[in-house]
């Protein structure tokens, strides 16, 4: 199927990890794991998991505010725990928490409310299905993948009829998503404790997409995903094809009260500008407490980097990846008709700003937000060799707090020059 055009437009999502991992501030299923806490101590946030503030129609108008085009919230991770009444199993928060109620229906329709896009993430592993650890990785990537009681079989204790089983259950948990909530988006998780064949991807994508032909497939389906998602550090080459950087607005995915580490709004819009100025998005995460409230900390950081886009939407949605490395120190963007170039500038531009290598004449140079215009000039070039292009640099008031951003109105559609120069 073709990539859904929404997609690559989108450039701001969010990403949301809420489970029972908030009630102690434990890194969510990843505790029990690697043995930082009992098994059983986890398993008792379940009694504290109360979702008692939850408010999924604040969720999509914050989202929404500060510019986000989709979400993307943990229906199920690697502990197994359901935020719907999946009728697969037992293991969800309608059952076994004082929440006693589906959390993803009013979550897909506040955001479908709000003209964003629904996006669900989904564990392939399930660390607390009795079924699950009956096989091992057929090359299996690390010692833990190979050993780790909750993920593999022990040797000889290969059991092909439960994994059957389990597969059985993942297919129709996915079912239950597709049917109930139908997501644009399915971000798929823990695909590295199977092979693509002891998965069977290509029979659940296909499901998958029978059930909602129109459904995005992350790169966690493997040979079936649509799109890369990279994690926690802007890649310094972009991945082939539509892709997404996921990233936490702190250090951590789910709620921990001990990590204040919060990222500032300009290393924020700085992770966000360089994204998109290599074609990506910029899937931002935070992570809830067990009561459902976004700690304040985070939302001032979503509204500071939803400020900037505000004022800078025009560099932001309806352009592709900018200029090559070398050709302007930061990143850029373009609109789609290659004809407006959007130089992002990170820190206050002195005297000049340099553009090199550009063949199309440029026509006006103003800054974005305010609509300054800047005068420019030609210096230099030979033959083939274009002259650098110099802007002078904006004052006072037009420098923006975070990032500076100038519009280059070109006279044509965008011509670089990429060679050695002359010999």
């Amino acid at each position: 199927m073709p990539m859904q055009p929404w997609f690559s437009d989108a450039k701001l999502g969010i990403f949301i990890h809420y489970g029972i991992y908030a009630v102690d501030g434990v890194p969510e299923s990843w505790s029990f794991y690697t043995g930082q806490v009992p098994h059983e101590q986890y398993m008792r946030q379940l009694d504290g998991f109360t979702a008692s503030k939850y408010d999924p129609k604040a969720w999509a108008e914050l989202f929404a505010r500060v510019g986000a085009k989709y979400a993307v919230l943990t229906a199920r991770h690697h502990d197994g725990v359901a935020l719907w009444g999946t009728e697969q199993g037992d293991l969800n928060v309608v059952r076994h928490t004082p929440a006693g109620h589906d959390l993803v229906a009013g979550y897909a329709d506040a955001l479908r409310e709000q003209g964003l896009k629904v996006g669900l993430y989904y564990s392939h592993s399930d660390w607390n299905h009795p079924d699950y650890a009956s096989t091992v990785h057929t090359d299996p990537p690390n010692e833990e993948v190979a050993g780790n009681r909750y993920a593999s079989a022990e040797p000889g204790k290969e059991n092909s009829e439960a994994w059957a089983r389990f597969l059985a259950y993942r297919n129709a948990q996915v079912g239950e998503l597709v049917e109930h909530f139908r997501p644009d988006l399915l971000w798929f998780d823990g695909e590295w404790e199977r092979s693509e064949e002891q998965w069977k991807l290509r029979e659940l994508a296909e499901e998958i997409l029978a059930g909602n032909p129109d459904t995005v497939l992350n790169a966690r389906m493997l040979s079936y995903g649509d799109y890369a998602t990279p994690e926690q550090g802007v890649p310094l080459q972009a991945p082939d094809g539509p892709w997404e950087l996921c990233l936490t607005v702190n250090d951590s995915w789910g709620y921990q009260h001990h990590d204040n580490n919060q990222k500032s709004v300009r290393q924020l819009v700085r992770y966000f500008a360089e994204t998109i100025g290599m074609g990506g998005n910029l899937l931002l995460d935070v992570g809830p407490k067990e009561d459902g409230t976004i700690p304040a900390e985070q939302v001032e950081r979503l509204e500071g980097l939803g400020g900037w886009i505000a004022k800078h939407c025009g560099a932001v949605y309806g352009t592709v990846a900018g200029l090559p490395a070398g050709h302007h120190y930061g990143p850029s963007t373009l609109s789609a008709d290659r004809r407006t170039l959007y130089l992002i500038c990170f820190d206050s531009p002195r005297e000049t700003i340099a553009l090199r290598g550009l063949r199309t004449p440029v026509r006006r140079v103003s800054v974005v937000g305010s609509g300054t215009e800047l005068g420019h000039e030609v210096i230099g070039g030979l033959g083939e060799v274009p002259g650098v292009q110099w802007i002078d640099a904006p004052k006072g008031a037009d420098v923006d707090e975070y990032a500076t951003v100038l519009a280059v109105e070109l006279d044509g559609e965008l011509d670089l020059y990429r060679g050695a120069g002359r010999d």
